[in-house]
C-alpha cells in the first residue's frame, strides 16, 4: 500500500487506515478485523476515549499487543465524562488533557500515542492552553505528532496559525465538499495533512447497498440519481465504494482516507481501493460537476 507522510513529521501512514469506531464491542471479531488490516498494508488505526466509553480503545490496545511497532496509533481527547452523569461535557483545558492522556495511554496499553487529536473544539476554547498541553506532552514524548479532528473552518484556521499540529481529521466526500472551499487550502498552504473520514459517507456511496434515506444536503432521489451517475467512472477494478474512497484520496493535501468497517466485507472493499485506479484529472473534474460543492453555513 502506498505510504504518505503526515504533515511535516516523521509519520508515514498507508493511504487508506482504519477508523475503528465502527468495530463494535465484540473483542474477537474486533481482533480479528485489525489483524487482517495490518496484514493488508493499513498501519493507521484511528480510535477515540469517546468510543463505547473507552471500551474501543481497550479491544485497539489488546488486538496491536505485540504488534505496537507497525501501527501509528491516533486517539482522541476533548469530551469529558462525568461520574454518576450521563454523556459528556467538552474539556478541552490543558489539566484535564494531561490527565486524560494516562488513561487512554493505560486502556490502550502502551506507553506513547502516534497522533493525539483534539476531539472537537470551539472558537470560545482556550486555545492556547489546549496547545500548551499538547506540546508538553510532546516534549515529554508521551505523544509524537498532534493534531485535531474539527469540521469548524474557523477553529481550523486557528490551530493552522498557532500550532505545530501535523493533522486534520475532516469529513471529505463525493457527497460532502465542503472542505475544499476553504479547509484544504488553507492546510495544503501551511503543510498540514488531511486525514479524511467518512469517504463513504455512512454507506451512502457503499457498493454493496442502497440507500434508503437521504442525507445533508441530498435528498434520497437525488442521492440515488447521483450513485447512478457515478456508476460511468466504476468498473470490475473500481467498484463504487473504492471510487469514493479514491476521491477523497484525489486531493494531495490528504494523506490518508480512514473509511470504517463493521464487517470483513466491507474491511476488504475499503483496502481494496489502494490497488484500484487512481482518478484522473478528468474524472475528478466529471465528479465535481455530478455533485455538489457544498459550502459551510456556519463556524466560517
Amino acid at each position: 500500500m502506498k505510504q504518505n507522510q503526515l504533515g511535516s513529521s516523521k509519520l508515514l501512514v498507508g493511504e487508506i487506515g482504519l477508523g475503528c469506531m465502527s468495530l463494535g464491542t465484540d473483542e474477537q471479531k474486533a481482533t480479528a478485523l485489525i489483524h487482517e488490516a495490518l496484514e493488508r498494508g493499513v498501519n493507521l488505526l484511528d480510535t477515540s476515549d469517546l468510543y463505547d466509553s473507552g471500551l474501543n480503545e481497550e479491544l485497539v490496545g489488546k488486538a496491536i499487543s505485540g504488534q505496537r511497532d507497525q501501527v501509528v496509533l491516533a486517539t482522541k481527547v476533548g469530551n469529558r465524562r462525568i461520574p454518576g452523569q450521563e454523556g459528556w461535557t467538552w474539556d478541552p483545558s490543558k489539566q484535564y488533557i494531561l490527565s486524560a492522556v494516562k488513561e487512554s495511554l493505560r486502556r490502550l496499553g502502551t506507553d506513547y500515542i502516534d497522533l493525539y487529536q483534539l476531539h472537537g473544539g470551539t472558537i470560545e476554547d482556550p486555545i492556547e492552553e489546549t496547545i500548551e498541553a499538547f506540546e508538553q506532552l510532546k516534549q515529554e514524548g508521551v505523544i509524537r505528532e498532534y493534531g485535531i479532528s474539527s469540521i469548524r473552518p474557523n477553529v481550523i484556521r486557528e490551530y493552522a496559525a498557532r500550532s505545530s499540529m501535523v493533522s486534520v481529521m475532516n469529513p471529505y466526500s463525493i457527497v460532502d465538499r465542503r472542505a475544499e472551499e476553504t479547509v484544504l487550502p488553507l492546510l495544503e498552504e501551511k503543510g498540514i495533512s488531511v486525514i479524511a473520514r467518512g469517504p463513504v459517507a455512512s454507506g451512502a456511496l457503499a457498493a454493496s447497498r442502497q440507500p434508503s434515506k437521504g442525507i445533508s444536503d441530498y435528498e434520497l432521489g437525488e442521492l440515488v440519481q447521483l450513485r447512478e451517475q457515478l456508476q460511468q467512472l466504476t468498473s470490475t477494478e473500481r467498484s463504487l465504494s473504492q471510487l469514493a474512497i479514491r476521491y477523497s484520496l484525489s486531493h494531495p493535501v490528504v494523506a490518508v482516507a480512514i473509511p470504517g468497517a463493521s464487517s470483513r466485507e466491507q474491511l476488504l472493499q475499503n483496502i481494496a481501493a489502494a490497488e484500484a485506479p487512481a482518478l484522473t484529472g478528468e474524472e475528478v473534474q466529471l465528479i465535481r460537476r455530478l455533485s455538489k460543492a457544498g459550502v459551510y453555513k456556519v463556524h466560517r
